[in-house]
């Protein structure tokens, strides 16, 4: 091994290319938010500290990062924390790391939800907690339910909910859908991010995607076997004009729009993401009033 030291700037270099000759996705993204993580600071405070030589210590644990990203291990598991609108959110193996597109869903039950009102959301699937625990967050009068069909998912957006501030107003229930709300009343709004991923697709998932829950990707042989059974029966759990919130497959658009018209929900309207996909399918209760668009649903006009 050479003698010249191991900088920042040449830790970050050499980590990047062997992540770019791995065909591992944001090289050197991936290789900032390790090491930022190994050095307890951020990636911009890095770029500050671009000649500092790491110890001993660093170094090793650093590439002991290194080996396990290499062998697919998702990045965010490594760190053990994910951000998600603007917060860190504990992540490990009993979750899905939470994506930046999954923003765009509670981007648009903000919307629907008025600032200054009390509102009671039902948030499915509901994984690390991320949407429900945010839209707690950024609306102080919601009260939000949880469920998910895996108790160590529960465990971790509970104590999540903790350590963000909100577990007054956000509760967890384990099992399926909607079974664990049996005798509550209904709610404004129903949101989720269901497994979607057709089962055929798994082989092609990248490495590091395959490590996460498949109970948490898996939307059956078509990807909308999840998707269907809470169109089904989500007017049940809405009050009139409620919004049913869906994120969806990026080619899911025109299946899921048919779905929900067909099950009778007004204005449907499917949003896409930054890179023109399929990402959202939103409606209002059967028996609610119509919204032209969702920031002007049932739940009143987006208040920002």
């Amino acid at each position: 091994m050479s003698e010249q030291p191991w900088t920042v700037r040449r830790v970050l270099g050499w980590t990047a290319q062997h992540f770019e000759k791995l065909g591992l996705d944001s090289p050197r993204l991936t290789a900032e938010v390790l090491l930022a993580h190994v050095l307890r600071t951020s990636r911009v405070r890095l770029y500050t500290d671009l000649d500092r030589p790491l110890e001993a210590a660093e170094l090793a644990a650093y590439r002991g990062l290194i080996a396990l990203r290499a062998t697919g291990e998702p990045t965010h598991y490594l760190t053990g924390t994910r951000e998600f609108y603007g917060r860190p959110f504990t992540v490990d193996a009993r979750v899905l790391v939470p994506r930046p597109e999954t923003e765009l869903l509670v981007e648009a039950v903000l919307q629907a939800i008025p600032r200054d009102t009390d509102v009671r959301l039902l948030d499915l699937c509901t994984g690390s907690g991320c949407v429900g625990i945010t839209l707690a967050l950024e609306r102080p009068r919601a009260r939000v339910l949880a469920t998910d069909l895996s108790p160590g998912a529960a465990e971790v957006a509970r104590a999540n909910a903790t350590t963000l501030g909100v577990a007054d107003r956000f509760e967890v229930r384990v099992g399926d859908l909607f079974a664990p709300v049996e005798g509550e009343a209904p709610f404004d709004a129903v949101v989720a991010n269901p497994p979607y991923v057709p089962r055929g697709e798994f082989p092609t998932l990248p490495a590091e995607v395959r490590r996460e829950p498949a109970q948490a990707l898996d939307g059956g042989p078509d990807g909308l076997e999840v998707v269907r059974r809470i169109a089904a029966a989500a007017p049940r759990w809405l009050l009139p004009g409620g919004l049913l919130a869906l994120e969806i497959g990026d080619r899911q658009g025109p299946a899921v729009h048919s779905l929900l018209e067909a099950a009778g929900y007004a204005s449907v309207h499917i949003e896409r993401d930054l890179a023109r996909h399929d990402r959202l399918a939103l409606g209002t209760h059967p028996r609610g009033p119509a919204a032209t668009h969702p920031g002007d649903g049932a739940l009143g006009p987006d208040p920002r």
